[in-house]
């Protein structure tokens, strides 16, 4: 062990390539090791620095050899036994060294050495040309070496800032903390430290009260350095290692020594760095938990709001209680439209948007690291989907029972009125003549009188004949009437039940006059013919003329022109069978001129009446005319109802152009936005800013579906039922432009959750592009997913090695766990973004958060409520006190609270 004169450290080499061998004592030295620092020099060190190392060391070694009651005086001759060599590096590296030798002698101080030498070398430091002999014999350039090596091992090595070596970490350490101050300009461990502004600098940064920066002047350096290191040994436990004077008169002060100076101080603040660190750490946690609440209480309201009002309306839309009333059920449709046109699309929008947020919650809380968000009890999306599928459900036929209910209706006001005119003209014609068949005026009659009255019988017998139809067609109309549920059914069937009884009455009656006539037929002799030709021939006539007028005045419901063009034609057929009607009536007529004669002539005792019938030639002539005046009103009501029939036609024709160009314009944007949405190109940002103009103009073509609604509404109101030029309802229209509004904003949201998974996991916009690029080519039929062997395609044409082998097969399978979660068999591309981002993010994590909590609890296993409010802004520490759970362990004090547990439950269970 001859001195030689060599070097402590030989300063950086190249990290070894593959293949080479890096020995155990080539450690972390080298990383902090410059080449200017080397001891290996052909020069002596430079009197001022070997004496500002002298006092730098010396001062250094004291602070860790009083924690073992005991200093050194000179460097060089105190550690030349290594007793207190092997003390010092005991105190500072916390570990016990080998027994040391007691003895005197120069064996016995080499021993000791040597096993100080070797107990840093086991440190992975390399001691070049640095031999126990040395030490011993006081080689001041080796001891001073030695005792450099010790400093950066143990007081420098460790520090790094954003990963840099020691010497650059510690550097930087400074330049930050003095980086607010004026005159101060750190850049490196020689001359920038003269003026003593940077020592001050660093003190007021952490301990403001100590110092009175404002007052310092660069060009007091002496007065500035005394303040520094005054303060320092006072307040801060720090020794004085170094004179100002040596550092203002030294052209360049040692490198080392100051080092060594700087980093007690980067010692005694770096509890306070570590607690800013842990602080900030937790406040952005503890934000992030905030945000994501708040997102999840928005999201449950409007979730309740959306599932109550769903809840109020579906029983409304299954109520198929019938109106009585056409008035009623109108009432019913009107308020059916302005549920559709007024009060369901906001909570079209409001379900959209539910799931935007849903979405855009659960993308923040991954992206955050955070467990995905669970709502209530039934207020998952899928439940709201649900419920909205039992309105729809609901709602659907609802509006076509309207139209039937109103159809029936109508059919049932025709059916009554048709009814009650048929029943008051058949009571009109049975009034009296019950007491007419109950009278016995042929029992005192003369022969002549009981011929007559027995024609006459017979003439009415006739008549009631012809009355059979109309009686039976009141029974079918009342029986049509119950069975379509009319709701005055009770008193049209008392009415109806009335008529059938009082028309059996009248044939039992009339059957008990004939016989009692036909018992006195024997009495009688003659009757006159005329009269009962008349009597015949004027009651099917006088019947044909009041079915005419009955039917003249008849009520009608058509709905296409093809019907009124029917009724027409049947009126027109009517009208021309008016000539021979004519010519009837003027035979009839002069039948009654014979009579009439032969009374005159043969002064028959008739009193000029005809015993036979009560219609009088006076009575036909008076319905004729009514005929004739009904005819002409016919025409004018076939006239205006076949305008009319028009006017529906052309409102048909209006709505079907309109649909028919409006169902395909829908139908378009929907398979371009399908096209849009896997056929992107640009920037996420331009592609979002493409989809809103898109949206734009969609949400501008609005007019013309509410110009269609209106349409719509004209042809209800009009009580159209059918169209043949469209084969699009407004239903259909309705539900394509909602699905068309949902689509494009569903689309849009997918790409803003891209941009925040994007910007949250550091991907640029090329490997969104390359992402996006793969995704596309392997989604043949551009359906948005990729199935497991497509998806597998796609991983190996971005370089994942998952082969066909045993372990190409379990990497496959661990990624498609990640990305396909419930096994549905395919994956989407938010959720291959997802996984793509995830190999290589760098999140915060429970075990980060408690350590950062570790750190302002002073190491302690739980931290305390004046700890919190402390270290942390006001609303986050009443955040953690809130939350936090007591601390219950053997070393507990009031106010103590759990951190470990709360770390742990911002992440969710799968961190434990």
């Amino acid at each position: 062990g001859t001195a030689r004169h060599g070097a402590l450290a030989r300063g950086p080499r190249p990290p070894p390539r593959g293949g080479e061998v890096s020995g155990g004592a080539e450690s972390r030295t080298n990383d902090y090791m410059q080449p200017e620092e080397d001891w290996d020099r052909d020069l002596l060190l430079d009197p001022a620095w070997e004496k500002q190392q002298r006092k730098t060391f010396t001062a250094w070694c004291n602070s860790h050899l009083r924690k073992a009651g005991t200093q050194i005086e000179n460097i060089e001759e105190d550690f030349r036994d290594g007793l207190k060599l092997m003390l010092l590096l005991e105190v500072i590296s916390g570990e016990r060294l080998a027994k040391p030798e007691r003895g005197k002698m120069r064996v016995h101080k080499i021993s000791n050495v040597n096993k100080a030498l070797d107990f840093i070398a086991s440190k992975g430091v390399k001691l070049v040309s640095i031999g126990a002999e040395e030490i011993v014999d006081g080689n001041v350039k080796m001891t001073l070496g030695m005792i450099w090596t010790i400093i950066l091992r143990f007081a420098i090595q460790d520090i790094s800032v954003e990963e840099t070596s020691a010497k650059e970490g510690l550097l930087l350490w400074c330049q930050r903390k003095t980086a607010p101050y004026k005159n101060v300009n750190i850049q490196n461990f020689h001359i920038s430290w003269k003026d003593g502004l940077g020592f001050c600098a660093l003190i007021h940064r952490h301990r403001p009260e100590l110092i009175d920066y404002g007052k310092l002047r660069k060009d007091d350096p002496l007065t500035n350095l005394n303040t520094a290191f005054d303060v320092a040994e006072k307040y801060l436990d720090i020794p004085k290692m170094l004179d100002a004077e040596d550092i203002v008169g030294t052209a360049r002060p040692d490198e080392k020594a100051i080092m060594t100076y700087v980093s007690s101080f980067y010692h005694a603040f770096s509890g306070a760095q570590k607690a800013e660190t842990a602080a900030n750490r937790i406040c952005k946690v503890l934000a992030v938990n905030q945000e994501n609440e708040q997102l999840m209480e928005d999201y449950e309201k409007l979730a309740s709001d959306l599932l109550e009002w769903i809840r109020r309306t579906i029983p409304w839309l299954e109520n198929r209680a019938p109106e009585n009333t056409m008035q009623a059920m109108q009432q019913k449709l009107e308020d059916f439209r302005d549920y559709r046109r007024l009060h369901k699309p906001p909570k079209v929008q409001e379900k959209c948007q539910l799931e935007i947020n849903f979405n855009t919650l659960q993308t923040k809380l991954r992206l955050s690291n955070r467990p995905a968000f669970m709502p209530s009890e039934g207020k998952m999306v899928s439940d709201i989907n649900n419920a909205w599928g039992g309105l729809e459900q609901a709602e659907k036929g609802y509006e076509e029972w309207l139209l039937n209910e109103i159809r029936r209706l109508e059919r049932l006001d025709h059916l009554a009125e048709k009814f009650r005119q048929k029943a008051s003209i058949h009571e009109s014609w049975t009034d009296g003549k019950e007491a007419m068949l109950q009278q016995k005026d042929y029992e005192t009659a003369t022969l002549s009188e009981i011929k007559a009255l027995l024609k006459k019988h017979e003439a009415f017998e006739s008549d009631l004949a012809a009355h059979q139809d109309r009686v039976e067609q009141i029974a079918a109309i009342a029986q049509e009437l119950n069975e379509l549920d009319y709701y005055d059914s009770p008193s049209v069937n008392a009415r109806c039940q009335k008529i059938c009884d009082q028309w059996d009455n009248l044939g039992a009656l009339t059957q008990k006059r004939r016989e009692a006539l036909e018992r006195t037929e024997k009495l009688l002799e003659t009757i006159d013919q005329l009269y009962l030709e008349y009597a015949k021939r004027a009651a099917p006539f006088n019947n044909w003329m009041e079915g005419a007028m009955e039917d003249l005045q008849d009520t009608f419901i058509v709905h296409t022109i093809e019907e009124i063009q029917g009724l027409t034609t049947a009126h027109e057929q009517f009208k021309a069978t008016l000539p021979d009607a004519d010519k009837e009536r003027q035979a009839i007529l002069g039948i009654h001129n014979e009579v009439s004669k032969i009374v005159q002539t043969y002064h028959v005792n008739m009193a000029g009446t005809n015993p036979y019938t009560t219609i009088t030639p006076l009575e036909i002539n008076g319905k004729w005319e009514h005929v004739r005046q009904l005819v002409p009103r016919r025409d004018q009501a076939l006239m205006e109802e076949h305008a009319r029939q028009q006017q529906n036609e052309r409102l048909r024709k209006q709505f079907g152009a309109q649909a028919n160009v409006i169902g395909p314009w829908i139908q378009t944007k929907m398979e371009e936005i399908g096209r849009i949405s896997i056929e992107m190109h640009g920037t996420l940002e331009d592609q979002l800013n493409h989809l809103r103009q898109y949206e734009k103009s969609i949400v501008n073509y609005k007019p013309k579906i509410d110009q269609l609604e209106g349409d719509h509404q004209l042809i209800q109101e009009a009580l159209i039922f059918d169209n043949k030029h469209t084969n699009y309802t407004m239903e259909h229209i309705r539900v394509g432009w909602e699905q068309l509004l949902t689509t494009i904003a569903r689309t849009i949201n997918e790409v803003e959750n891209q941009i925040l998974t994007r910007d949250a996991k550091g991907i640029s916009q090329e490997q969104m592009n390359e992402f996006r690029a793969s995704f596309n080519h392997f989604d043949r039929d551009h359906s948005g997913t990729l199935g497991p062997e497509e998806f597998k395609a796609c991983l190996i044409s971005l370089g994942y090695d998952i082969g066909n082998d045993a372990q190409g097969e379990a990497e496959f399978a661990r990624i498609m766990s990640i990305v396909d979660p419930n096994r549905l068999g395919v994956v989407t591309f938010q959720a291959f973004i997802d996984f793509m981002s995830r190999e290589t993010a760098d999140t915060d994590t429970a075990d980060q958060v408690m350590a950062s909590f570790k750190i302002l609890a002073g190491d302690k296993n739980y931290i305390t409520v004046d700890e919190l409010r402390r270290e942390l802004p006001p609303d986050q520490a009443e955040y953690c006190i809130a939350r936090m759970a007591p601390y219950t362990g053997r070393d507990a004090v009031p106010g103590a609270l759990d951190y470990m547990s709360f770390s742990t439950a911002l992440y969710g269970e799968s961190d434990l």
